[in-house]
């Protein structure tokens, strides 16, 4: 390649723009992506550092005006370079521009205000300021003299103090400053998202399977040799104890550790424990920080001033210096995979990003993904096993109800025969217990009795829910009308919403137990930056008899008051448009019969399902792991898809629905003229499970294969075809062994 893309200040929004530079003979092979090199900038042709994203052989305008790279800036390789080097990665292996791909990995996407702490010192000695201040009053500025007395009590005054408590105004402090009576120091100050005492106690003492664990982990490292782990440990078995030991010994050894939660996990209750074992060396990120909290801390974390970074997908790309290890705690979660380009997931860009450190990165989960597990089997991850709950007590007692039975006795309630039994021994106990539901809102959708019309969303091909306020909502686009009272179609008065949300059980709650107290946790009450935190304290502190909720309450969540956990309708998962709805069922039955009996006390598990004898509810209640995995690993294989073998989905959306066929059928055939040893296995084109969301239509084209080289082919040559169609207002996107149906 004869020219490099060259970005010269990664830190602002012109990250979108690269300049051409022509790579000099005796630089040829010393420069990579994320080199940081030398160049010369403007007119004036000073030399500035950049760094290069990106290579080609010709560039659209004059060679002759294009300037040489000056050097490569041979220092120690910098943070910005490794996250550079990994967005190249993550550009040809999920497929998507180098700048989207650096937007990603690129910590801060656009300047943010940094703080500073300003304080007011005085210059001059007591007698001078009461002397000053006696001219001041004088002449009646009353503002100076409140100033230069307070200075003779206290020499250094906060600048905010000054401003609020003086009342002195910012025009005032900077006349005294060019006065030589004053001088206005002006330091960096960082927000911080949490601040919590370090608890000097002692550390939890490790059981002997977790010593194991850790023992065997710090071995590899001392043998150079550490690499990629799983411990399979059942829910309360105590693997955050083992993450603290291993971060522990990297940070003695003067490295970094990234710990990955998934978002919905991410709770003061969560990273407490870390913030006691090691203070101020903790940082977290989630999605509710603000623009300028995320730039403060991957600031510190660049200056070295945090030591581990808490947070979910995004905080793998904490620029650290020195990281050694990359725990990802609940690594079987969706969240851990991108929903927008580039689609990448996590678990496997971390092994990147280790690999390039010499660290090692630890998975940790009671119900591991497929894809895990059968990595682990196959020799790729070391797996660890961890059978015991740490607090000696034993897994919840698990019972299946049969609803279909339910509605032959008459029973049309939500709640059971037995659950409700056990909901009424609890509130006479005072113990608590959990609901969970895996649906949000007040309704599925409205539809018309007399004539089977669903009411949809004139912007996108789904159904609208009934919210309250009498008024329909899309969950998707987030379009809004007012209630329909007529149906469009047949002009029939009985139109109704299916009601199976949180808001209307927990209505059903208040009325069958009118003593209970109930706290909802669900999409609409945490949509405030500390709702989570709120509800959760309540809880926690015993505030209410009954937490009911959806997904967000089920995961990782230690409440040792509860004994009973209800799950209301346990397969509702199971009727999700995908191959891995069995996986998602079982995982979530298994998480949610979790959180029973994590105290003293035993505890009851009630899952209601109309598919008693499917396989994934009937493993799950009995928390057998394995036996799910070799059954649904069965199915996998048979149908070809991860991690028997690997999946490529090319999604692609346009405002006009003949030309996107058009589109999507000349892609498939380019395939089809491609060379392989063995074929890929091809699904479509055809339209994506949602055909139509916000006013572009969507189709969907799967391939399938063993190799997942192959697949980057064809993604390859399909980006080929679309740099030269150059298709108008058609976007094309590539999700490897998608989570979700498109």
């Amino acid at each position: 390649m004869s020219y490099a893309q060259v970005i010269v200040d990664i830190s602002h929004e012109n990250v979108d723009r690269p300049f051409s530079y022509r790579i000099p003979e005796e630089l040829k092979g010393q420069i990579s992506a994320g080199s940081k090199v030398e160049v010369p900038f403007g007119k004036g042709n000073r030399l500035i550092t950049g760094y290069v994203v990106g290579f080609c052989d010709k560039v659209d305008y004059d060679e002759s005006k294009i300037k040489d790279i000056a050097s490569i800036c041979n220092k120690s390789v910098s943070p910005e370079e490794k996250l550079i080097g990994i967005a190249s990665f993550i550009k040809e292996k999920y497929g998507s521009t180098m700048i989207t791909a650096l937007k990603t990995v690129l910590p801060v996407k656009k300047v943010t205000k940094a703080l500073e702490k300003k304080s007011v010192i005085a210059l001059k000695d007591e007698a001078e300021l009461l002397e000053a201040a006696a001219v001041a009053e004088r002449k009646s500025q009353r503002a100076k003299a409140r100033l230069l007395y307070a200075l003779c009590e206290s020499p250094r005054i906060d600048y905010s103090l000054v401003i609020g408590k003086l009342n002195v105004s910012a025009q005032t402090v900077l006349s005294m400053e060019k006065q030589g009576l004053i001088e206005l120091e002006k330091e960096r100050s960082y927000r911080n998202p949490v601040s919590f005492r370090k608890d000097e106690s002692e550390p939890v003492r490790l059981s002997q399977h977790q010593q194991y664990i850790v023992h065997e982990i710090n071995k590899d490292y001392q043998e150079g040799n550490p690499g990629v782990y799983l411990i399979h440990g059942i829910t309360g078995s105590g693997k955050t104890e083992v993450y603290m030991e291993l971060i522990a010994k990297r940070l003695e050894q003067g490295q970094q550790a990234i710990l990955l939660i998934p978002e919905i996990s991410l709770t003061y209750q969560n990273v407490v424990r870390f913030y006691k074992r090691f203070g101020d060396k903790v940082s977290i990120m989630h999605s509710r920080l603000s623009q300028g909290e995320r730039f403060d801390q991957f600031e510190r974390a660049r200056k070295g001033e945090v030591s581990i970074m808490i947070g979910p997908r995004s905080a793998l790309f904490t620029p650290f210096s020195n990281l050694g290890i990359i725990i990802i705690d609940e690594e079987h979660e969706a969240t851990y995979k991108s929903e927008t380009m580039p689609k990448y997931h996590a678990r496997e860009v971390a092994q990147e990003i280790a690999s390039r450190a010499g660290g090692a990165v630890v998975l940790g989960s009671a119900t591991p993904s497929l894809e895990s597990y059968t990595k682990a089997k196959n020799g790729e991850y070391r797996l660890f096993t961890l059978k015991e709950r740490l607090t000696g007590g034993t897994l919840a007692n698990v019972n299946i109800v049969d609803l279909r039975e339910e509605l032959k006795a008459g029973n049309r309630s939500i709640f059971s025969r037995r659950l409700k039994e056990l909901i009424e021994d609890r509130l006479e106990k005072g113990e608590q217990m959990m609901l969970f539901l895996n649906r949000r809102g007040y309704a599925g959708f409205v539809s018309c009795r007399n004539c089977g019309e669903v009411i949809k969303c004139p912007h996108c091909d789904v159904s609208l829910s009934e919210h309250r306020g009498d008024k329909l909502m899309c969950h998707y686009c987030g379009y809004e009308q007012p209630a329909v009272k007529i149906c469009p179609a047949c002009g029939s008065n009985k139109v109704a919403g299916f009601k199976a949300g949180t808001q209307q059980i927990e209505e059903a709650i208040h009325k069958q137990f009118p003593e209970a107290v109930v706290l909802r946790m669900d999409a609409d009450t945490t949509k405030h930056k500390d709702d989570y935190e709120t509800i959760l304290s309540k809880f926690a502190n015993k505030e209410a008899d009954i937490l009911l909720g959806t997904q967000m309450i089920v995961k990782g969540h230690d409440f040792p008051g509860v004994t009973l956990m209800g799950i209301l309708a346990a397969d509702l998962s199971l009727s999700d448009n995908d191959f891995r709805s069995a996986e998602r069922t079982f995982q979530l039955l298994t998480q949610a019969a979790g959180r029973a009996g994590r105290g003293e006390l035993p505890g009851e598990v009630i899952i209601q399902t109309y598919q008693p004898e499917h396989y994934a509810v009937t493993h799950a209640a009995a928390q057998d792991y394995e036996n799910f995995y070799e059954e649904e690993f069965l199915y996998r294989e048979f149908l070809m898809y991860p991690p028997a073998a690997n999946m490529l989905a090319v999604q692609l959306t346009g405002p006009y629905e003949g030309v996107l066929d058009k589109l999507a059928e000349r892609l498939a055939e380019e395939v089809k003229k491609m060379d392989f040893a063995a074929a890929p296995i091809q699904i479509g084109p055809a339209k994506a499970s949602l055909g139509k969301k916000s006013d572009l239509y969507r189709r969907v084209i799967y391939y399938k294969h063993k190799d997942y080289d192959e697949l980057v082919r064809i993604k390859d040559r399909m980006e080929e075809c679309i740099r030269i169609w150059e298709p108008k207002k058609e976007m094309i996107q590539f999700d490897f062994n998608p989570m979700n149906t498109f």
